[in-house]
């Protein structure tokens, strides 16, 4: 997704910001600072986000003052000021009253909007967010100081790595492409010392005071198993806000866009528009192929961390090399491997053939299974018994063998490609049994 910033005036700063959707509903998404707003769409699952936002509401997101595309930091600003950050972008982009949403450190900025400009703001999401970042009396369940020190020490001594980034998605740390994903943006986002100044000055935010202030209608959302942000402070939150709901939502990445996303964006359309909607998937016939590297376990242990790191660095460019050349579209990194889907099952098994060939010059070996058939196409992802039955497919194969399902092999009659039969295997989770085929 390609989103090109504008900006607008506040006082003598340029506020980025962009605009996407064409829904009468306007939703304001007030971001933490680790924001870059043309970089940040560009991860997958972001997109598949903004693209589901985008099914009932017009988007208005931007980076905050001293961070990413807007201008630097000078000095330490004020709540107030940034409102008027906030007031600046709506009034440049067009928008009158906007539902409002704030995240983690956005929490706490957009529950002083609401509460102060109740006629610009027609309902308040907050998300994993907290009223303070430090412990306080009647607020034992956030850090302490010296706690948060060190973990901003920390944070800041790693600045650019995407440590930070990453933290708030456990479930992607071992995995390259994100990890560069999220290190580009931290460094986009601010330098180091700019980042400490905002980490500063996060810690001495407090709004709890003005909570039951705020008069328009609010929805707290926080997944339960959450390790970055203690669900005790979306409760706080929920409690002392008049009237707020709360919803518990499954999970533990504190990314909002992974794990089950729709849960939480269900929930929020359901709120700001009394509806939810389902985005009815779109089915093709397509050929699935997964990969994965042998023993990865074993090379990484051998070669350390930076070692494997750049050995799936070249993994990953000749992957994508011979996908490119064979027309194939990625649809997942994998970690170890890919998911990637062909309109044609010859290409398929030359793609996985010329990657397992390719490889072996690292002394990698990896695995492949193949199979065609109807696919659910959804959000960007991929569904349906096909990609089950490719995934299982590539369990049962031997390293540097490239395996097929009799769907597969029938369908390349005439291609020239030579199978060896592997017999008939039940697959785990797959009805009935399935001939397989090595691809000699």
């Amino acid at each position: 997704m390609a989103l090109v910033a504008r900006y607008a005036k506040s006082g003598d700063l340029n506020i980025a910001y962009v605009v996407e959707g064409d829904q009468p509903l306007d939703l304001v998404w007030i971001p933490p600072w680790i924001s870059q707003v043309e970089y940040l769409w560009a991860e997958e699952s972001l997109t598949r986000v903004m693209d589901r936002l985008t099914h009932f509401s017009r988007v208005i997101t931007f980076d905050r003052r001293g961070s990413g595309l807007s201008d630097p930091l000078a000095g330490a600003p004020t709540l107030e000021e940034q409102m008027d950050d906030v007031l600046a972008v709506m009034d440049a982009a067009g928008c009158e009253r906007a539902a409002m949403v704030g995240t983690l450190e956005g929490g706490p900025m957009a529950a002083l909007f609401a509460a102060t400009y109740p006629d610009r703001v027609s309902a308040l999401i907050l998300y994993a967010a907290f009223s303070r970042a430090t412990w306080a009396p009647g607020y034992e369940f956030a850090w302490r100081a010296e706690e948060r020190q060190l973990h901003m020490d920390e944070a800041v001594e790693h600045w650019g790595e995407g440590r930070v980034a990453a933290s708030v998605a456990p479930s992607l740390m071992s995995d390259p492409e994100f990890m560069e994903w999220a290190g580009r943006l931290e460094r986009l986002a601010a330098s180091p010392s700019t980042i400490r100044r905002i980490f500063e000055l996060i810690g001495e935010f407090d709004v709890r005071d003005i909570l039951p202030s705020i008069r328009v209608p609010t929805l707290v959302l926080h997944r339960r198993g959450d390790t970055f942000i203690d669900i005790e402070h979306s409760r706080f939150l929920a409690t002392h806000i008049p009237g707020a709901k709360f919803v518990e939502l499954d999970g533990g990445d504190n990314m909002y866009s992974l794990g089950d996303s729709e849960a939480l964006l269900g929930e929020m359309e359901e709120f700001l528009t009394g509806e939810r909607h389902q985005t009815e998937p779109d089915r093709m016939l397509a050929t699935v192929l997964f990969t994965d590297i042998c023993k990865s376990t074993e090379h990484a242990a051998r070669m350390g961390d930076r070692g494997w790191r750049y050995m799936l660095e070249r993994h990953d460019a000749l992957f994508r090399r011979s996908l490119d050349r064979h027309r194939g579209r990625e649809v997942k990194h994998t970690g170890d491997g890919f998911l990637a889907t062909f309109d044609g099952p010859a290409r398929a098994i030359r793609c996985a053939s010329d990657h397992a060939e390719s490889v072996a010059s690292l002394g990698l070996e990896v695995r492949a299974g193949l199979h065609t058939g109807e696919l659910e196409v959804m959000d960007g992802d991929l569904g349906g018994l096909a990609v089950h039955i490719a995934a299982r497919v590539m369990d049962r194969a031997d390293p540097s063998e490239v395996l097929v399902s009799s769907t597969v092999k029938d369908l390349v009659v005439g291609s020239g490609i030579a199978f060896e039969e592997r017999g008939a295997h039940e697959l785990r989770g797959v009805p009935g049994e399935w001939r397989l085929f090595s691809v000699s």
